[in-house]
């Protein structure tokens, strides 16, 4: 059975976001598709994914000491549990959807916030002798969907940051699916979306 982990960074549902209607096209055929498939969906605004806080690197600092997770404060521990959640849940997945919207030419900070969750040493990569890294879970294949108001043909930091940091931990193929120049051209959008939708189809057809 494939194990496949869905990342919504977008605060709206499909009906209001141009990233998710694409991404309910995507999920629908894949289901179709691949019938036996586990999907994990990780809603990080609805979940409220916390980012790397004082209380996170508290918590990193006691844990470190000797501490165990029972003797940190609730708060503390809540979100160090968020955080090692979202490790395992990478680890185990085969495959990888990432949806959000291009915000002012990077990602939204929720989903920055879960990049720097699943990047930990010793669990998703390792330091070797010369300085250098290796992944540990090598191997995923990555979607990534994304709206943009402009376009910018993958030329932006949002893509190119999701693409070197999922490359850095050993993804062998990602797969971009843009929504591009909705703002940029009004007129155009109802098509623009509706090429979206059929890329997503037949990238989720194969995937």
């Amino acid at each position: 059975m494939t194990n496949v982990l869905v990342v919504k960074a977008h605060p709206l549902n499909s009906q209001q976001s141009r990233t998710l209607t694409v991404l309910e096209a995507f999920l629908e055929t894949y289901r179709q598709q691949h019938v036996t498939a586990n999907i994990e969906i990780n809603d990080l605004y609805q979940s409220q994914f916390p980012e790397i806080d004082a209380d996170v690197l508290g918590a990193w600092q006691d844990l470190r000491a000797g501490n165990t997770p029972e003797q940190l404060p609730t708060h503390q521990r809540d979100k160090i549990t968020v955080f090692n959640t979202a490790v395992q849940q990478f680890i185990a997945a085969d495959k990888v959807i990432i949806a959000n919207p291009l915000w002012n030419m990077s990602i939204p900070t929720k989903l920055k916030s879960w990049i720097d969750a699943i990047n930990v040493a010793g669990k998703t990569f390792k330091y070797n002798a010369d300085g250098s890294a290796t992944p540990l879970a090598p191997g995923k294949k990555i979607v990534h969907i994304q709206a943009t108001g402009g376009k910018y043909a993958g030329q932006d930091f949002g893509t190119q940051y999701i693409q070197m940091m999922l490359k850095f931990l050993g993804a062998t193929s990602i797969t971009k699916i843009g929504v591009e120049g909705m703002d940029h051209f009004p007129d155009q959008a109802p098509a623009i979306i509706h090429h979206a939708i059929a890329q997503a189809q037949a990238v989720a057809t194969h995937f």
